[in-house]
């Protein structure tokens, strides 16, 4: 026991500003957002800073918004000397937790999700895709409901228990709403979202990924990776693109993914970045382990290592 695990959060934690209180304060953390600005060709600095919300909540802009305030964070905890044993990534978070890893560098992994971030945006018309959030109902009996349905919806987000996001048609989120309020979901909640993420309606965007995807050094990782789309260890750097691209249009498995690193001995976790939706969700799926949520690197190694 007594393992400690990074980690990062996905999609929809975005907000203007965040991060910059730590890139103000340490230069190491500063040197990330800078290096984002020089690989992407355009300020994503002054995005953060300024916004306004609704352009930074694009996808485009979003996902290395996200990716590069989590690492600078990291950059900071890591110069305080402050190691994971594993790492792990909701969603979008994965490719932090890559950088994390050594699987990848911050630039090329904020390179990475923008582009993903684009190619996601265009997959499918807008308003004509949906997710929605599903509580109170377990895992076996919204996959049957949507199986059932002609249309395309899916489990895109297992969470924590009595939380499973669905992912589809918007025609499709609508007649599984109505089947799953029928089964007794206490609340089938629409997502402010501006695509079906992990739905098979992403297979398009995946595809073209694969290409992106070629364009950059890939390493073996330093630590293991907990993968979303099998919740399986990863070091070995042949299997990490087929998991990225199949990402892109499979499950996130988070529950299955954090049940896994408690079995690995881990009892501490660490959220690095904005929000703090990741820490909450883990809380509902083990109240035994210790949960931080972490920018203050020095109170962290302090309650941690005792120092």
């Amino acid at each position: 026991m007594n393992k400690l695990a990074f980690v990062f959060p996905g999609q929809g934690s975005q907000k203007v500003g965040m991060g910059q209180d730590v890139s103000e304060k340490y230069p190491e953390a500063k040197a990330v957002f800078d290096q984002a600005d020089e690989r992407l060709g355009f300020s994503l600095t002054e995005l953060i800073t300024d916004g306004p919300q609704e352009l930074l909540t694009k996808s485009e802009n979003a996902q290395p918004a996200l990716v590069a305030t989590s690492t600078a964070i990291l950059n900071v905890l890591e110069g305080a000397g402050i190691k994971a044993d594993f790492a792990i990534g909701h969603s979008l978070g994965e490719y932090s937790a890559l950088v994390a890893a050594n699987f990848l560098t911050a630039a090329d992994a904020v390179y990475l999700v923008h582009e993903r971030g684009k190619l996601m945006e265009a997959a499918v018309p807008d308003g004509a895709g949906a997710m929605a959030a599903v509580l109170g109902l377990d895992a076996e009996t919204i996959e049957n409901v949507t199986a059932s349905i002609d249309l395309p919806v899916q489990s895109a987000n297992y969470n924590c228990p009595g939380q499973i996001v669905i992912s589809g048609s918007k025609e499709g989120i609508e007649k599984a709403t109505e089947a799953l309020k029928e089964k007794g979901a206490k609340r089938v909640m629409p997502l402010a979202v501006s695509g079906p993420f992990h739905s098979e309606l992403m297979k398009p965007a995946a595809e073209k990924f694969a290409d992106v995807l070629k364009t950059v050094t890939i390493l073996d990782g330093s630590i293991p990776v907990i993968n979303n789309v099998d919740a399986a260890l990863l070091t070995d750097k042949n299997e990490l693109e087929s998991k990225l691209v199949r990402q892109i249009y499979s499950p996130v498995r988070f529950e299955q993914s954090i049940r896994e690193l408690i079995q690995q001995g881990v009892d501490t976790f660490v959220e690095i970045g904005a929000g703090k939706v990741t820490a909450g969700l883990i809380k509902k799926i083990d109240r035994d382990v210790k949960v931080f949520k972490c920018i203050r690197c020095f109170k962290l190694r302090r309650s941690y290592y005792g120092t």
